[in-house]
């Protein structure tokens, strides 16, 4: 989520974590610096490439060649629209406001309100999820769409309300009942014929999730007394879920949706609360970023302060039962989440990888108690409320340690304040330091590659990054451009306790930012800077969204694909390039790689901009309709693969 250009405080720059432990910067330059002696390679701008040793791939041995990916790359730019390849088209499949549910009436920017809101399409787009229709189906011409909504700009909802994020501040009582609903995700059907993909209407699946619709707390920390309010003593039902950035699929076809940056929407004096040096770690300030707690009290600390408790988890939700309640499955930890990517273990347990999206924290992974029943959806139920969440260490040597987050181990004691597994749940951040794992740039997706089992950790930045951090292989005392590393299971296993770790790439543009490390063959349009989600397609290629390349690097948020085997490794392309003040977020390709979605998310995020005067009317650009975030498709004229 970037922060746009005003003064408003960037959520993921907070840097809450006091760990003295080496950070992932210093981990790589002591890596960096054994392969170059080994190696004699030095980073020397666009000639400079990362040998075998470090990535773990053995195509390095041999000559760089062409990229398996033959589209002619988009040029950097920024500007007020999208581009893409010669040869393929874009359509924009649903915006803002647009009919979710049945009943919901037309967009109208001048009229918004709640209960409109939570039947049309959300604000700022971002994980997008593909499930087949029927379920299980192979033809690739029907799916349920899932789709996160992660936060709103006030600024560009509503008139009158000048420039910036400081903006939300301002929102009356109507526009923060708007700006809920606008929050969440939306289940839409959409279908492909002669004319392209659209959506389904009126479809039985058709629904909108917002930060009022009840769900359930399961897992180790329901009914704890820290997840209890006025509203609900259970400590077992929540209303809503906020700030859903990436997310995850389970094997069984639920949707996961990752609660990222909820601490933003707390008002009040956190610091005289009970809980103070706990908000302190979760960045629960006075430093509210929205008008909220003025309106409703749950948002306000003074009168609630577990309201933030029940905020930050993952949340389960099924998309072919509209009746089912979302749960947030408490077993897999509290923080940031930014993604929650599946892979299947050896023995048929299913394992789940997250990121803590702020600088300095830390990277996760879940594995089930028990296999996955790919026979019985049904028993696959609560299978997310029984396991162990492990917090990564990356040693200097290329190991991965996962240390386990379990009550009585170490020093997750009472005497540390931790008296039940709830507690480590609750508290995970809390819990995580006390076991000195790797303070990271900003994890932000991490996910498993479907072709070959490795892991792949995306690092969008770490503008904190102190003088005695810099190295050479990031010799700034800002990291600004952000860098992917790729994670080895060991014996492919991904309940293995260890595993080895490379550097993938390194952000920025080769010859101007040092440090900056690519194929040797990379192009002056496919370097990169703040890569931010990524997927994968058939054939194990990597496709990479960036967030905040505009600020870093003065180009436009864009997707690149690259190899991730073969001559071409590690070989970036610029496929797509965003409107002036969007990020990039969700890609995802159909089984059959003809098309790849993308949510394009908070267009017009410039500083500036206003509801009245935009810095884009992307993409419907027509007089008095604001930039709108949207999902779009794109294809290959006459049909194809996509890349190639």
């Amino acid at each position: 989520m970037a922060a746009g250009n005003d003064n408003f405080i960037d959520p993921e720059d907070i840097g809450s974590n006091l760990s003295t432990e080496p950070a992932i910067g210093e981990l790589i330059a002591r890596r960096l610096r054994r392969r170059d002696a080994l190696r004699g390679l030095v980073g020397t701008g666009a000639a400079a490439t990362l040998g075998g040793e470090l990535l773990g791939g053995t195509a390095w041995a041999q000559p760089a060649g062409p990229s398996s990916l033959t589209f002619k790359e988009v040029a950097h730019g920024l500007d007020k629209t999208h581009h893409i390849p010669e040869g393929y088209e874009a359509q924009v499949l649903i915006r803002w406001g647009d009919p979710v549910a049945a009943g919901a009436p037309a967009f109208d920017p001048a009229r918004l309100t709640a209960a409109d809101q939570e039947k049309q399409f959300g604000y700022n787009c971002d994980f997008i999820g593909l499930h087949a229709l029927p379920a299980g189906s192979r033809s690739g011409d029907r799916f349920l769409m899932v789709v996160n909504h992660e936060y709103t700009n006030t600024n560009l909802m509503f008139a009158g309300m000048g420039a910036g994020r400081t903006a939300n501040l301002k929102a009356t009582k109507p526009q923060v009942e708007v700006e809920v609903a606008a929050h969440g995700g939306s289940v839409i059907e959409i279908a492909r014929d002669s004319g392209g993909w659209k959506v389904v209407p009126d479809s039985k699946y058709a629904r909108r999730i917002t930060g009022t619709t009840p769900m359930d707390i399961a897992g180790p920390a329901a009914g704890h007394d820290k997840l209890k309010t006025s509203a609900d003593p259970t400590g077992r039902k929540v209303l809503g879920m906020l700030n859903n950035c990436a997310g995850g699929e389970t094997p069984w076809g639920t949707w996961l949706t990752a609660e990222e940056n909820f601490n933003g929407y707390f008002g009040g004096d956190a610091e005289k609360m009970p809980d103070a040096k706990a908000y302190k770690r979760y960045g629960i300030s006075k430093e509210t970023w929205y008008g909220w707690a003025q309106h409703v009290d749950r948002f306000n600390v003074e009168k609630e302060p577990n309201e933030p408790n029940r905020f930050g988890w993952i949340v389960e939700i099924d998309p072919y039962d509209p009746a089912a309640a979302p749960i947030k499955r408490t077993a897999l930890g509290r923080f940031k989440h930014e993604g929650c990517h599946h892979a299947l273990a050896k023995d048929g347990r299913v394992v789940i990888y997250m990121g803590d999206d702020e600088r300095f924290d830390y990277v996760y992974k879940f594995v089930t108690a028990r296999p996955w029943n790919p026979q019985d959806r049904a028993a696959n139920r609560n299978l997310l409320d029984d396991g162990t969440l492990y917090v990564a260490r990356f040693g200097d040597d290329g190991k991965v340690e996962w240390l386990p987050l379990i009550q009585g181990q170490g020093p997750l004691t009472p005497e540390n304040g931790f008296s039940s597994q709830a507690d480590v749940m609750i508290y995970t951040r809390v819990a995580a330091d006390l076991l000195k794992p790797t303070p990271m740039d900003r994890p932000e997706d991490v996910e498993a590659n479907p072709v070959s089992g490795n892991v792949y950790v995306v690092l969008t930045n770490n503008t904190r990054r102190t003088e005695q951090q810099v190295n050479r292989a990031n010799p700034l005392a800002r990291n600004a451009h952000g860098h992917v590393i790729e994670i080895v299971p060991k014996d492919g296993d991904h309940v293995a306790s260890e595993s080895t770790w490379s550097i993938f790439l390194v952000g920025g543009k080769p010859g101007i930012d040092p440090g900056a490390r690519y194929h040797r063959a990379t192009s002056d349009n496919g370097w990169l800077s703040c890569p931010d989600n990524c997927a994968f397609d058939s054939k194990g290629r990597i496709w990479i969204a960036t967030d905040g390349a505009p600020t870093a690097a003065g180009i436009a948020d864009g997707l690149y694909g690259a190899d991730t085997a073969g001559y071409g490794r590690g070989l970036t392309r610029c496929f797509f390039q965003a409107p002036t003040g969007a990020e990039v977020c969700g890609p995802i390709l159909t089984p059959d790689d003809s098309t790849v979605f993308l949510a394009i998310q908070h267009p017009g995020e410039d500083a500036g901009s206003t509801f009245e005067k935009p810095s884009t009317r992307w993409p419907d650009f027509k007089d008095g309709m604001p930039p709108r975030p949207a999902v779009i498709a794109i294809i290959k004229k006459g049909g194809g693969s996509i890349g190639s």
